[in-house]
């Protein structure tokens, strides 16, 4: 079956942008239907200005569709990117995230696998912190946190984070996330959209056997399944 992946981030230079790209290559592999997003950008464009690499990638930014809240309402699950921003999320990320409070209300976020992946200049420059405090999010709208957790070979050799994927960047070069981080990225995409579809088609296969009288037999063979 198909389900529908939303990856809603927020990139100043470019590095979280390319993590998403890879979270949704991987959901993609796995079949489901993707919409890559970012968030607006809030800053002025005099602190875009002074920093080249911000520049650059805010010009070429222009070409990935604006995330809006109809993303959220479409998807089946999702997975955020964000900078760290001293150990929380950056403003613009949790701005747009301030905007769903009409969907939590009408409980259209909740039971929707949920996953989250950043970038910071140091390797312990915050990441974890990062995930965590949207963590605090997810908990608030009743989704269901997907970690990547040490489940693959891809989590360690990207330097074990099992809260999600972080990289680490140069400050002076700006290089992006090195290849073991992308391939952490996409195995998280993957791992979101095969738990996605899992729990669909569980949901289908227990409403069905409700409607037969078999309910118990049938949920208990959806969770021997693997993903």
């Amino acid at each position: 079956m198909t389900v529908k992946v939303a990856v809603i981030y927020y990139s100043s230079t470019g590095n979280v942008h390319a993590l998403a790209q890879a979270v949704a290559d991987g959901a993609a592999l796995a079949g489901a239907e993707v919409r890559l997003r970012r968030v607006a950008e809030l800053a002025p464009d005099s602190a875009i200005d002074a920093n080249p690499l911000w520049r650059r990638h805010a010009d070429a930014a222009t070409a990935i569709a604006q995330a809006s809240i109809e993303d959220l309402a479409w998807a089946d699950a999702f997975a955020f990117g964000t900078p760290t921003r001293f150990g929380t999320p950056a403003a613009q990320l949790k701005q747009f995230i301030d905007q769903a409070g009409g969907l939590w209300q009408e409980g259209k976020l909740a039971n929707k696998p949920v996953t989250a992946f950043t970038s910071a200049y140091n390797r312990h420059g915050g990441s974890e912190a990062t995930i965590l405090s949207l963590g605090n999010v997810f908990y608030h709208w009743g989704a269901l946190i997907v970690p990547p957790g040490f489940t693959d070979p891809a989590v360690y050799a990207a330097g074990g984070n099992p809260y999600g994927t972080s990289s680490v960047t140069s400050l002076s070069t700006g290089d992006g996330p090195d290849a073991a981080a992308l391939e952490a990225a996409r195995y998280q995409g993957q791992r979101l959209a095969r738990i996605t579809i899992r729990l669909l088609e569980g949901s289908r296969l227990t409403d069905a056997a409700a409607g037969d009288g078999n309910g118990r037999e049938t949920l208990a063979g959806t969770t021997s399944q693997t993903a």
